[in-house]
């Protein structure tokens, strides 16, 4: 043993050692990937379709992230938040194969990196009162050399003002969707699939042009959108995402073309609905008028995995929302229309995790069919006060108080929204569909002896030249369009069986100023719509990212046993205020005559009464002290 130690730390074994810690360094250098992530949930461990998104990517990308770190020296908490973002972005550009580029900027006051970061629109903001403000955002932008700088093609820029310690659990969906962005900066395509007058139409009953529905003026702003026309039987390559909307007796060509658009790698977002109210209209006499109030995909929603049953109506006592039917009558609670709250939705979808509130009005339930291939991810949920009610019921109903003597509860949550994703089969195994074309009529005995005349006038007729076979002009044969039976990536589909949640009466009242629309808000039913064109439009990788897991974890054995103390504390102080009440009692009692009149002067039974309780009260706390202290002692142990 002696001449093991004395052979290591002899000049020979010191240089050995020397060269082993050299060759260590420069091989753990040449594995800048290699990362062990030992965290419960992995916080430090990007997701595949991040790693697939960052090593695809055709052109460099610069990360810039603006962080006052100097300026944070004070506040331990941002510090440690400004650390774990760093390191995100680090672990980011390492998977990206060299696509990526990462630099660190820390605006000091007055320098020409506050100048840039203002110039990005990244602005300081104050952390504490009278204090120093920080910068604290991320830039992603093309890579390109000043040389090759063209002023008049811009590079793609995008930027995040402000990394909010709340989007934490989101911060590497979010950073992968700014870079997706600027790979990729042509705007997304959107097919818009309805017969609905979401663009505006005209109400016969008054007159007057409708006006678009605002959530069009929203997805204008940001995409490209298309009318699909229903009466074709294919859909443009170049459509990304199909919004369908109240869909109604779509035709088999169309279905089909909707079956292989999502097949074929496409995106859809899917509003049905068993009650649509959008259609109900007036007529002059005020009465209410009805027409093709659901709609329904049944041989879609099959192939895809999806239970829905157009027949029925979602009520739910809990989540009701309280309207008014007339100008005359006093708001009451309508079982149909329901203000679906934050504990409602689901927080572990970039979707909806940041939502407070969305309404619907008359919507439908889904459900993951039995044996379905999909995944099937509820986006939003009924309370377990819900019942659903026979459509038609609620499609005559013009009393919202009847609704209240049909209702019973069936102690279940329903499913309003969700994500299906996963392999999808062709809900058409056979192929396209045959079109069954129309029967014509025989022509008339006048029409054929007219049209035999003409044809025996054209074959008298010298001036017609006869037409050879060899001359005759072949029609080119159309290209069939190959037949997809699957998929060959996940698909990803959004269904919301509620269309009625698009209307602005449900979500956002719209003001005229100076020609212009401006929206106010009072539910997030727009945001909802927008972040589903938002995750879906970044493809399959960026839909697959999903919530990062906390870096908060409690001590859960010290939080039970503080509860645990808590209890006994609370114990405590009960019998404290009974023995209390119960001296207050006796003191009063003791400081009457027999008539119930007070005594002039203390008598020594009060005096003995309150010595009493005064060293009840010592006791008591010292009894108190006893429990704190041990709630100390057993969580030091």
């Amino acid at each position: 043993m002696k001449m093991n130690s004395k052979a290591l730390f002899s000049p020979a074994g010191l240089v050995g050692i020397a060269v082993a810690l050299i060759v260590s360094v420069v091989i753990i250098s040449f594995l800048p990937s290699l990362r062990i992530d030992l965290t419960e949930d992995k916080l430090y461990t990007l997701s595949e379709g991040s790693r697939n998104i960052v090593s695809n990517l055709e052109n460099p990308i610069e990360l810039r992230f603006f962080y006052s770190e100097s300026a944070t020296e004070d506040q331990p908490q941002i510090r440690a938040y400004g650390t774990r973002v760093q390191e995100l972005l680090e672990e980011i550009v390492i998977a990206s194969d060299g696509n990526l580029s990462l630099s660190v900027i820390d605006p000091e006051p007055f320098s020409e990196d506050e100048d840039l970061a203002t110039q990005f629109g990244i602005q300081a903001v104050p952390v504490s009162q009278g204090g120093q403000s920080i910068y604290f955002g991320l830039v992603v932008s093309e890579a390109v050399d000043e040389a090759d700088l063209n002023p008049l093609a811009p590079r793609a820029v995008e930027a995040m003002p402000l990394i909010r310690p709340d989007q934490e659990q989101f911060l590497e969906y979010e950073f992968m969707k700014l870079i997706t962005t600027v790979s990729e900066p042509d705007r997304t395509v959107i097919g818009l699939v309805t017969e609905l007058e979401i663009d505006g139409g005209f109400n016969p009953a008054v007159g007057q042009a409708t006006p678009p529905w605002f959530v069009m003026d929203l997805i204008r702003q940001l995409y490209e959108v298309r009318r699909v026309d229903l009466t074709g039987d294919s859909i443009e390559e170049d459509i990304d995402i199909l919004m369908i909307v109240h869909p109604q007796d779509l035709s088999e060509q169309m279905l089909y073309a909707i079956d292989q658009h999502i097949l074929g790698g496409g995106e859809a977002l899917v509003f049905l609905d068993p009650n649509a109210d959008s259609m109900v209209t007036r007529s002059p006499q005020g009465a209410l008028i009805p027409a093709g109030m659901s709609s329904d995909m049944a041989v879609l929603l099959d192939a895809w995995g999806v239970s829905y049953d157009a027949s029925k109506v979602l009520t739910d006592s809990d989540l009701a929302l309280r309207v008014r039917m007339s100008q005359n009558e006093r708001p009451s609670p309508h079982l149909g229309m329901l203000g679906v709250q934050r504990g409602n939705l689901s927080q572990e979808d970039v979707i909806t995790s940041r939502l407070e509130s969305i309404n619907v009005s008359s919507a439908g339930a889904l459900a993951q069919a039995e044996g379905a291939s999909t995944s099937f991810e509820p986006l939003i949920r009924s309370s377990n006060n819900a019942m659903l009610m026979d459509a038609a019921l609620v499609e005559n109903m013009t009393e919202p108080s009847i609704l209240f003597d049909e209702f019973e509860s069936q102690n279940e949550s329903f499913v309003i929204a969700a994500r299906v994703s996963g392999a999808i089969n062709s809900a058409f195994p056979d192929g396209r569909p045959e079109v069954v074309e129309a029967q014509t009529e025989e022509p008339a005995d006048d029409t054929a002896e007219e049209t035999a005349a003409a044809s025996s006038v054209e074959a008298d007729n010298p001036a017609q030249p006869e037409q050879s076979d060899d001359l005759a002009v072949a029609e080119e044969p159309v290209e069939a369009q190959v037949h997809l039976a699957s998929t060959d990536a996940p698909a990803n589909i959004v269904i919301f069986a509620d269309s009625d949640l698009l209307t602005d009466r449900l979500w956002v009242q719209v003001a005229q100023f100076l020609g212009q629309r401006i929206p106010q808000p009072f539910a997030n039913n727009g945001d909802f719509l927008i972040n589903s064109l938002d995750n879906l439009s970044g493809g399959a990788d960026l839909v697959s990212i999903r919530s990062r897991g906390t870096y908060s974890r409690p001590f859960t054995r010290v939080v039970e046993m503080q509860r645990q103390a808590d209890d006994r504390l609370r114990i405590e102080e009960a019998e404290l205020l009974d023995r209390l009440a119960e001296t207050e009692a006796s003191l009063a009692q003791l400081n009457q005559d027999e008539d119930g009149n007070p005594l002039g002067q203390l008598t020594p039974e009060i005096q003995t009464e309150i010595d009493r309780f005064n060293n009840e009260m010592v006791d008591t706390r010292r009894r108190l002290r006893d429990v704190q202290f041990q709630l100390t002692e057993d969580i030091d142990a």
